[in-house]
């Protein structure tokens, strides 16, 4: 390494680490949504989401507990977006999904000058700016890796959720059309399945038990927690029998039709552009076979 290049590199880890040091001593812009919505007066403390968010520094992994050292010392700009809809379906504490996020980014520090050191080793030294640009991106791609990956997760868990709740509606249904109330048919239905599903309903209606609230108010939370609005139409429409006492059996078989319904043509949906994308490698292979037969007469023509 000649001396102008170790001139920039130390030039270049002093400029870093005098802008960390800015990052970390400057003052973290509070989100004002989040802010506003602790002061508020009906604010609940929301629920564990992997039961790991106080416990995780003494009994979670080493995710965990990098986790919730990143919460504690890094500020809260570095955390760009944090998916907490998709974390709270996926039962994810956001210490595991900081974690994540640290180890992924320090992999991608990692990465690249192990792979020059290789190259260094079988006699192809690549240039000293090479892993050094190839470390901050690859480390600035995989931070939203964690960001991906939840999203991805989560869009599969609400389809499975939106299966499970299109048998939980039919089965209020029918306690409701057997004489049951409301609250004792969203209970007793609650309890049948032994799905991820059910046991979260189950544990929500039980925690709005404890805390002397109607059902379909902690539906509706449950449902804005989740990012799932189906269950909001549900919690909706047990709102309607708590208020009035309405025949609510009719609208309950009806939303869950509905719900099979929609999902069957999200289905036929995807199955349709499988199937076109199946044409694509069919028609080049025609291609290709006509190319065969024509090539011999079109060189024979030629000559």
């Amino acid at each position: 390494m000649t001396g102008l290049q170790l001139a920039l590199a130390s030039g270049t880890l002093l400029g870093l680490a005098l802008a960390l040091l800015v990052w970390r001593l400057a003052p973290s812009n509070p989100d004002l949504v989040d802010a506003l919505d602790r002061l508020s007066p009906d604010h609940v403390v929301p629920r564990r989401s992997a039961g790991l968010d106080d416990a995780g520094a003494d009994t979670g992994s080493a995710v965990d507990r990098i986790g919730l050292w990143a919460m504690k010392n890094l500020p809260g700009g570095a955390w760009a977006h944090t998916p907490r809809k998709d974390l709270a379906i996926l039962q994810i504490s956001e210490a595991r999904f900081y974690g994540e996020k640290v180890v992924w980014a320090m992999l991608g520090l990692i990465m690249p000058p192990l792979l020059a050191g290789f190259f260094t080793m079988i006699g192809l030294p690549l240039p000293f700016a090479i892993p050094t640009l190839g470390s901050l991106a690859l480390a600035a791609l995989f931070w939203f890796m964690p960001n991906y990956n939840a999203t991805d997760e989560a869009k599969k868990a609400r389809i499975e959720f939106n299966r499970a709740l299109g048998a939980y509606i039919d089965m209020v249904a029918t306690g409701v059309r057997d004489g049951s109330s409301g609250q004792q048919a969203l209970r007793s239905a609650a309890e049948v399945g032994d799905t991820w599903v059910f046991k979260r309903i189950e544990s929500e209606l039980r925690r709005a038990r404890y805390m002397t609230r109607a059902p379909w108010d902690s539906l509706h939370g449950l449902a804005d927690e989740l990012g799932v609005p189906e269950l909001d139409d549900l919690a909706d429409i047990m709102q309607q029998s708590g208020q009035d006492g309405a025949q609510i059996y009719n609208n309950l078989r009806a939303r869950a039709a509905a719900l099979r319904s929609a999902m069957l043509s999200a289905e036929l949906g995807k199955a349709n552009a499988a199937s076109e994308r199946m044409y694509i490698p069919a028609s080049l292979l025609g291609i290709v076979f006509m190319a065969i037969l024509v090539t011999p007469s079109m060189l024979r023509f030629a000559t």
